[in-house]
C-alpha cells in the first residue's frame, strides 16, 4: 500500500555528491558511463594472500592440499654427453668433422643435433643418429668410429 515501508530492505545511506579529480593524466582512457540510479554499484572483492607455514624462504616443501601427490617413477641411468666438458668435445667434433667429405653447412648443424641429442637423450640416440650419416654416405666408417669414441670419452651417467 502506498505510504507503507517495507521492513525488508535495509535504509539507503544518504548518496554524497560526486566530485571530481583535481587532474586527469592524458594516457588512461574515458571513464565508464555512470550507472543508472536504480541499481545499486558492484563492489569488487580482493582476495588477500594466504600466508605460508614454515619459513619464509622455503615455504612448505610438503604435498598440496587438495593436490594429488605424483610420484615420480625411477628410471635407469643412462649416458650422456657431460655439458661441463662440451667446449673440448666441439672442438674434437670439429676436427673430425673439417677431415670428413661433409659439407660444413651440413656439418654444423650436424654438430648441433649431436650435441643436442647426447646431452639430452642419450649417447646411444645420438650414436643412431651419426649412423644415419654413414648409410647416407656423408661419413666414412672410419670418421662415425671417431665420433662414437668421443661421444663415450666426454659422456656420464646421469
Amino acid at each position: 500500500m502506498p505510504g507503507d515501508t517495507e521492513k525488508t530492505r535495509p535504509a539507503k545511506p544518504a548518496q554524497k555528491p560526486a566530485t571530481k579529480p583535481a587532474t586527469k593524466p592524458a594516457s588512461k582512457p574515458a571513464q565508464k558511463p555512470a550507472q543508472k540510479t536504480g541499481q545499486k554499484p558492484v563492489q569488487k572483492t580482493v582476495q588477500k594472500p594466504v600466508p605460508q607455514t614454515g619459513s619464509s624462504y622455503g615455504g612448505d616443501k610438503g604435498p598440496k592440499k587438495n593436490k594429488p601427490v605424483k610420484t615420480k617413477e625411477s628410471t635407469k641411468k643412462q649416458s650422456m654427453l657431460n655439458t661441463h666438458k662440451l667446449a673440448p668435445f666441439k672442438y674434437d667434433m670439429n676436427e673430425i668433422l673439417s677431415a670428413s667429405r661433409m659439407d660444413p653447412a651440413k656439418a654444423s648443424s650436424f654438430l648441433a643435433s649431436v650435441i643436442a641429442k647426447a646431452s639430452r637423450i642419450s649417447t646411444k640416440a645420438a650414436k643412431e643418429f651419426a649412423k644415419t650419416f654413414l648409410d647416407a654416405d656423408d661419413l666414412s666408417k672410419d670418421e662415425y668410429d671417431k665420433i662414437c669414441k668421443l661421444l663415450d670419452r666426454y659422456s656420464k651417467f646421469r
